[in-house]
């Protein structure tokens, strides 16, 4: 029973070391190039962040992809993160352009995609058509519909006067 709980306990740590050993290796990877917004039309600005460099560190962007040049990125006091823009050419052509920056310190590298679109990913949209509460209302359904609740509530009056009528005097139903 001993050198069960042994083997077990010893598999176990094993598995756990291994994978506090990788963890760090792929966290560091982690970091890239962010654009805000991602998906925009020619002539729109594009605000760069990354995490990628060193604590206050800067990095030389490039945006030649999308015919936009270079833009440097500087240090800033979110979360410490390297941030810079640049303005995408009103004759940018529709797709998916690779955005890259260099940190200043080390080298490293990092890309982000930016998509350009000719239309606008957020277009107002203005209500249309009334609104079915039950109550009705000047902007209500079309005439013809009007029309037949008006008919159907004037034949419910006839109808009900009638029967109260004829229950007065005595007929019955």
């Amino acid at each position: 029973m001993r050198l069960t709980a042994r083997l077990l306990t010893g598999s176990a740590l094993a598995v756990a070391a291994a994978g506090l050993v990788s963890a760090p290796a792929y966290g560091a990877g982690s970091a890239s190039l962010e654009l805000y917004p991602s998906s925009v039309v020619p002539g729109a600005q594009v605000t760069v962040n990354t995490s990628a460099c060193a604590d206050g560190g800067t990095a030389a962007g490039d945006a030649s992809a999308v015919s936009a040049g270079a833009f440097t990125l500087a240090p800033s006091s979110h979360e410490q993160n390297a941030i810079g823009q640049f303005r995408v050419p009103p004759s940018a052509q529709p797709g998916t352009y690779e955005i890259t920056a260099t940190c200043t310190e080390g080298g490293r590298k990092v890309t982000g995609d930016l998509v350009v679109t000719l239309t606008s990913q957020r277009r107002q949209v203005h209500p249309r058509g009334s609104v079915e509460t039950g109550v009705g209302g000047a902007l209500g359904p079309g005439p013809v519909q009007t029309a037949a609740g008006v008919a159907a509530l004037a034949v419910a009056a006839a109808g009900g006067t009638w029967l109260l009528h004829r229950r007065a005097r005595g007929d019955g139903i």
